[in-house]
């Protein structure tokens, strides 16, 4: 759907709720990620990474590159939605207060705790943001685009964007660890188990792509077809 659609699609206030409920819970998960110290999603590490170097806030490092992303959208003809923006802004202020509020444990029972709870909670804000059908998040949009315009795999695509960007935030200093594996593994069944329930049925008289989960390495995977999206 084009944003036009998106919008004119039907229950716009329930999905709103949604998205900003399923974008700010996504943003706690991912302070909560932080917190545990026992590694980071591909895309958090190079944020990860990159906050060690400008001295920055981590949410603000997500703002940032969040709107460097969708600028790289624009050789691509991709279009951003309401969900778009609001995805590249919320998140990061979400993340942002959870560090601020959310003191790094001492215990390793709490912080396996803390990067249970936080796997558990991205994967249920994941399905709720992109089960609002309101547009794909920059980083996503920019996987679906380069799929379509490469003609090549939306795996391989992907794949070859999350070990970049692991890659680069690592030797950058993001942290990398056990938690990284979980997320590669674990994001994707979740989502998926989550996303129908959460879905919001449209207009039936206007074409609805389906959602359908991409599983891999990646948090905000989980995309319309036909759109692009956290």
């Amino acid at each position: 759907m084009t944003p036009i659609e998106q919008v004119r699609a039907g229950r716009l206030l329930r999905r709103l709720l949604q998205l900003l409920v399923g974008l700010w819970l996504y943003g706690t998960s991912m302070g909560m990620f932080v917190r545990s110290g026992l590694g980071l999603d591909p895309w958090d590490t190079f944020h990860y990474g990159l906050q060690t170097r400008w001295g920055i806030s981590f949410g603000s490092v997500v703002i940032v590159v969040g709107f460097a992303v969708l600028l790289l959208w624009i050789p691509l003809r991709q279009w951003p939605g309401v969900g778009t923006v609001a995805n590249a802004v919320v998140i990061g202020l979400a993340t942002d207060s959870t560090l601020n509020l959310l003191a790094a444990p001492t215990g390793l029972p709490a912080r396996w705790a803390l990067l249970v709870g936080g796997l558990v909670l991205n994967g249920i804000a994941g399905a709720l943001y992109i089960g609002s059908q309101l547009g794909p998040g920059p980083r996503d949009g920019l996987m679906t685009g380069l799929a379509r315009r490469t003609g090549l795999s939306l795996r391989l695509v992907r794949t070859t964007l999350e070990l970049t960007v692991l890659a680069v935030g690592w030797l950058l200093g993001g942290v990398v660890g056990i938690g990284t594996i979980l997320y590669a593994v674990l994001i994707g069944p979740i989502v998926q188990l989550v996303l129908p329930l959460v879905t919001v049925r449209l207009d039936p008289a206007r074409p609805v792509p389906t959602v359908e989960p991409a599983v891999g390495p990646d948090y905000r995977v989980p995309v319309p077809s036909g759109g692009d999206p956290a």
